[in-house]
């Protein structure tokens, strides 16, 4: 990855570059010259393909995903690593950050939809709905909403709901302040909903919500108008109802949320049928990833992806032994179950609110606009797709 200045012109002849930074997992070299030359920086993060970065909304911070599965955040000024996520399995191929900057979101060849809290610094939910990789990941601030509880109030006034339909773009800029009263209005619960979307080489478009329940499971929701189901912090026991209150002696810790209702474990009632089924769903699911893992490291050993026969691999002694970057040698099967990567029954699994087939070829492009989304695929269509609800006014 390069920094260029538009101010500054190209050198005519091949840079020479000398360490400036260097931490683990990633380098970056300045061009050795009397007078300022582009480029100013280059970058060198991970191993493999540097699939896409990202910068967050008030660019301090770049987001950088991989091929070989980490999500890494810099802080951009003082090129220092911020934190990590690795992917479930394979390369990380897009991500997306959303508009209060507070989380990142992932998509690669897992199959699956990732989000990182930038403040904990660590995985707080996944989504599974895709059947194949995932190429663009995007929220949409139009939609992605903070709203003050008030007892008596459901929606907003009618005036609220009129400025939500025709001055969307005002909300959207103004989501970053409205989100940052969180905070600090803490007699005050607020009723929060992100929304990203998804698309994939399945050629499906999923829509998401991320929402209280996700955000804060250790919260109670402040309004019951999300679309996601959150469980109880313990299962009743018999002939109780479920409004009993859980006491802190309790040994038994609370189950994680699953968003629209999707099978999950239970630590009671482990006799059950249904515990039996969801337990057995959750760690079938883990075993398969970690199957997947060895066979491709026994099978495919010897041969590496596609994509990292690219021409930043193909170069003289000098230039490799600028690019070298400290490594710190992971094994995808030691990083499954901790925190850089949590097994899928230890974080919230998102299911999609759509998904839907809306193309004969992968699927390349994905951006929300105020009235419209539009998206691309490698068969050359550009396509544009009204929003749901949308009222055009065609008054004099």
């Amino acid at each position: 990855m390069y920094l260029y200045n538009v101010e500054h012109t190209c050198g005519t002849t091949a840079p020479h570059y000398q360490l400036l930074k260097q931490g683990e997992s990633f380098a970056v070299h300045t061009c050795k010259s009397k007078s300022t030359r582009n480029p100013l920086l280059k970058w060198t993060v991970g191993e493999g393909a540097l699939n896409e970065f990202a910068f967050s909304p008030d660019g301090k911070f770049l987001a950088c995903v991989s091929q070989d599965g980490f999500l890494r955040v810099f802080n951009f000024d003082s090129v220092e690593l911020r934190g990590t996520m690795k992917s479930y399995f394979g390369g990380l191929l897009c991500v997306c950050w959303s508009p209060d900057g507070k989380y990142v979101v992932t998509g690669g060849e897992d199959d699956l939809v990732t989000v990182w809290s930038f403040g904990d610094c660590r995985v707080i939910a996944r989504g599974h709905g895709h059947k194949s990789w995932v190429s663009v990941v995007a929220f949409d601030p139009y939609t992605t909403s903070v709203e003050e509880s008030d007892p008596m109030e459901f929606s907003g006034s009618d005036e609220d709901f009129q400025d939500l339909l025709h001055f969307g773009r005002d909300r959207a800029n103004s989501t970053q302040s409205r989100l940052s009263k969180r905070n600090s209005a803490e007699s005050r619960p607020v009723s929060v909903t992100y929304r990203f979307g998804s698309v994939g080489q399945d050629t499906q478009l999923c829509l998401w919500d991320l929402t209280e329940d996700i955000l804060f499971p250790h919260q109670p929701l402040s309004r019951a108008r999300t679309h996601t189901n959150v469980m109880n912090a313990t299962s009743p026991p018999a002939g109780s109802t479920g409004n009993s209150v859980t006491t802190p002696g309790n040994s038994a810790p609370p189950p994680l949320p699953r968003s629209n209702s999707l099978p999950h474990s239970t630590v009671s009632n482990a006799g059950s049928k249904s515990s039996v089924a969801d337990g057995a769903i959750a760690s079938g699911v883990s075993k398969f990833a970690t199957l997947s893992l060895h066979d491709r490291k026994d099978r495919h050993h010897e041969k590496d992806h596609k994509r990292n026969h690219s021409m930043g691999h193909i170069s003289s002694k000098s230039s490799d032994k600028l690019n070298l970057v400290t490594k710190t040698k992971t094994d995808p099967a030691k990083t499954l179950g901790t925190p850089l990567c949590p097994r899928m029954e230890d974080v919230p699994l998102l299911e999609p609110l759509i998904c839907k087939k809306i193309a004969h070829e992968r699927l390349t492009v994905l951006i929300f606009l105020e009235d419209c989304i539009v998206t691309a695929c490698q068969e050359g269509f550009i396509c544009t797709w009204g929003r749901p609800g949308k009222v055009v006014s065609f008054n004099p």
